[in-house]
């Protein structure tokens, strides 16, 4: 397991969320805090669609002790079928997923679907680098889950859910997230930061979406 804390810098990678404004004007711990240019980037995506940011709802319910469960969801004008192949397209997530660095299918003892993903964050100044590897479960075309083997959580599992809208509007996605983070991550951080980052990932998902077949 790869687990990295490292001081941040206006040159380094991009942090694994998205910090809104509003977050940056009220939450007085992280006015200092050093935005970088990808950063910056990762922001714009809520700004420019604020929108499309406010139509993603996110949940979060906090379970036994530090565990947390977070869900998010969002309308996309696309199929079921057209989603699915978004979600399942391994290799290319880290190329439209703000909060991906790295992600990659690697080799599973029993021909299972196995990755390998990093993402990184930047709180305080300082940068957290989290490392998984994941199984993943297929059932087409409604639920796509996964379960962590290896990695620097304590717990991290969930599920995508895809569901028809009424009239054939498009489909309605479904991220819930079950997390225990390790004693060297912050709860309360970790807890808001993904929050936000669901925000950005699903917004992202359907912009990937209206690029691919809208």
């Amino acid at each position: 397991m790869e687990h990295s804390v490292t001081q941040s810098s206006p040159d380094a990678a991009s942090p694994k969320m998205a910090i809104a404004s509003s977050d940056q004007a009220n939450d007085g711990l992280l006015d200092n805090m050093a935005l970088e240019t990808e950063s910056v980037q990762s922001t714009d995506v809520i700004l420019s669609e604020e929108d499309e940011a406010r139509a993603v709802e996110v949940r979060t319910e906090k379970l036994e002790g530090r565990q947390r469960q977070i869900t998010a969801t969002i309308n996309i004008p696309h199929s079921i079928e057209n989603v699915w192949s978004i979600l399942t397209d391994y290799e290319r997530l880290a190329e439209f997923i703000p909060s991906l660095k790295k992600s990659r299918q690697i080799d599973h003892p029993n021909n299972g679907i196995r990755l390998e993903q990093i993402g990184s964050e930047s709180l305080l100044k300082l940068k957290f680098c989290a490392r998984v590897v994941l199984d993943m479960f297929e059932s087409f075309p409604h639920r796509l889950g996964f379960e962590m083997v290896e990695g620097d959580f304590k717990q991290f599992g969930g599920e995508w859910q895809l569901q028809p809208l009424p009239d054939n509007r498009g489909t309605e996605l479904t991220y819930t997230l079950q997390v225990l983070p390790s004693r060297l991550m912050p709860v309360g951080m970790i807890e808001r930061r993904l929050g936000q980052g669901l925000q950005v990932n699903l917004v992202s998902i359907k912009r990937r979406a209206d690029e691919l077949f809208g």
